[in-house]
Parts: C-alpha cells; sequence; structure tokens
C-alpha cells in the first residue's frame, strides 16, 4: 500500500463530509500509516509510524484534511495555529478551504524557538486583537506535548485557546493531558481506526 495515486481533486471539494472521510481514511493508510519497528520523537519504541505530511502535502489530502478540520472548528474560532513544522500545512489548508466557504480563519505557526533576527517572534501570521479565540491544530497526538507548547506560546501572546484538534490520536496519553490541561480536545480518527482500515484493505489485497 505505498501507492501515492489518488482520483482526481475535484470530487474531494464537493463529497459530503461523512463520505470525505472516508476517502481520508483510504489516503491515510495508503500513504501514511506504515507497520515495523520505529522510534519516535518522544523517544518511545513502537511497532507503527505515521507520516502525517504525506497526507496533510498531498494535494486532495489538503483539501480534505482542511475541509474536516473546518467542520470540526467551534463557531467562535476565528483563527487556527500550530506548532511548526507539522501544523504548517493543516493551518493553511483550514484556512483557504474556509475562505472559499465564506469563513475568515487567520492561519498562526507558533515557531519552536523564536527567530534569531528581526521582531525574534514566536508566532507568525497576521497580528490579531488581543483575547482572539485560535484553535490549535496537530497532525499526530501521542503525548500531547507539542500542541501544548503551541498552546502555551499564544496564551501568553493574549490569546484564547481552549481546543486542540488533531488529524490523528495515537491514544498514548495525549487526550488524558488535554483534559488535565481543562483543553477540548478531538480527532478525526483514533489509531484503532487507521490499524483495522489497513488490515482490511491489506485483506482485500491479498
Amino acid at each position: 500500500m505505498n501507492s501515492t495515486h489518488f482520483a482526481p481533486l475535484s470530487p474531494v471539494t464537493t463529497l459530503p463530509l461523512s463520505a470525505l472521510r472516508d476517502r481520508l481514511l483510504d489516503l491515510i493508510c495508503q500513504t501514511a500509516y506504515k507497520e515495523g519497528d520505529f522510534v519516535l520523537s518522544s523517544g518511545q519504541a513502537s511497532a507503527y509510524y505515521i507520516n502525517g505530511k504525506q497526507v496533510t502535502l498531498h494535494p486532495a489530502g489538503g483539501v480534505m484534511v482542511g475541509r474536516l478540520l473546518l467542520a470540526a472548528l467551534p463557531p467562535t474560532v476565528t483563527a487556527v495555529a500550530g506548532l511548526t513544522l507539522g501544523a504548517d500545512p493543516l493551518v493553511t489548508a483550514v484556512s483557504i478551504v474556509g475562505f472559499y466557504e465564506g469563513r475568515s480563519i487567520t492561519p498562526l505557526i507558533v515557531r519552536k524557538e523564536t527567530k534569531g533576527h528581526g521582531t525574534r517572534a514566536y508566532i507568525e501570521g497576521p497580528a490579531l486583537p488581543e483575547g482572539t479565540p485560535v484553535t490549535v491544530l496537530e497532525d499526530v497526538v501521542t503525548t500531547g506535548q507539542s500542541a501544548w507548547k503551541a498552546v502555551e506560546r499564544l496564551r501568553l501572546a493574549g490569546y484564547q485557546v481552549e481546543t486542540v484538534l488533531a488529524l490523528v490520536d495515537r491514544q498514548q496519553g495525549g487526550a488524558e493531558f488535554y483534559r488535565q490541561q481543562g483543553l477540548n480536545f478531538r480527532a478525526l480518527f483514533g489509531i484503532r481506526d487507521l490499524q483495522a482500515h489497513y488490515g482490511a484493505m491489506a485483506q482485500q489485497e491479498s
């Protein structure tokens, strides 16, 4: 299941969200989900690996992720943000899809370190009024620490952050961590969704 071939882009702009979710799950299992022996960025050993950028940087994948995450945003939210690099295509996709759907969503990118010149800012993007509601986006959640760094820096900048949205939850403590921090959390998929679908696709191909 290494194929990067996908159906033409246009249908994913008009499919109902329920059907779109199924198409996105196909793409994740075809391109992003791998089984084997891996070491994660947290240092944990894992029998599988999810490279979210194989989906979020895919032309059709970006549109699908943008539409589905936009639909999951709280209605009061007018900006999305995330920690570079994984969240960069997510915030861009949601903002662009939102524009086409008549909803203004400002994208913000949170640096891991301040840039060493100019304003030395942590946050890149248009300056927004203090108290602006911002939802943090993440591609794959494991422990929850990456998105939490974004939450902390956005709050220090004066923004209101109450929700984290993710493409995939590995279900290894991230959701519980966010709840402990008083954050709402939702993922489009849990790891069991991916593993079940990946197994079914493998059986069909055998």
